[in-house]
């Protein structure tokens, strides 16, 4: 499983246990790496057992609704994102409501990347979103930005206070990752 998702044996220990949760980027290669969709992941173990791995649902009539507040919660150090519609299988859209904890580069360590695209609009507070392609920029509530989630980038809190951006990733492909696209996979 290392191998194929490019992940240490230990990280994965780690996140199987309970004793620590993956970003969005570790998440979607873990995804790759099983061939089942990031949802799945997502899911409760009771749900993912019902639908299976991989089930595909019809296309139209699909809905998943999340109440305020609610959805899979997931910590990181630089995150606390919150996962509505974690229920619905097979999305080509991954909606990630992220409370940002990180207020330097430096207290957020390496930038993240993974495949697609990502939409991301401020909800409150302030963004300083740093790529590993472009200069650092400033966004404030109401503001949006749309970037190819391949280039490195990291959300910061740039304010004192809540900083929460509602960001919404295209999905991975549901289909099995070739072995130069794992190998093309970043942390």
């Amino acid at each position: 499983m290392s191998g194929r998702c490019g992940l240490p044996v230990s990280t994965l220990s780690k996140v199987e246990n309970a004793k620590m949760s993956p970003s969005y980027d570790k998440l979607v290669r873990i995804s790759a790496a099983l061939e089942v969709d990031i949802a799945a992941l997502l899911s409760s173990a009771e749900r993912a057992a019902d639908d299976g791995p991989g089930l595909v649902f019809p296309v139209g009539g699909r809905r998943s609704i999340t109440p305020a507040g609610e959805g899979r919660c997931v910590e990181t150090d630089q995150y606390a994102h919150l996962y509505p519609a974690s229920d619905m299988l097979n999305k080509k859209l991954v909606p990630i409501i992220a409370e940002l904890k990180a207020r330097t580069i430096e207290e957020f360590g390496e930038l993240l990347s993974h495949e697609g695209e990502e939409f991301a609009y401020v909800l409150e507070g302030s963004v300083l979103l740093y790529s590993n392609v472009y200069a650092p920029v400033l966004l404030h509530k109401g503001d949006s930005i749309y970037f190819d989630s391949r280039m490195g980038h990291a959300y910061l809190a740039a304010e004192p206070g809540r900083c929460v951006v509602m960001s919404i990733c295209s999905a991975a492909q549901a289909s099995p990752a070739s072995a130069q696209d794992r190998a093309n996979m970043s942390i």
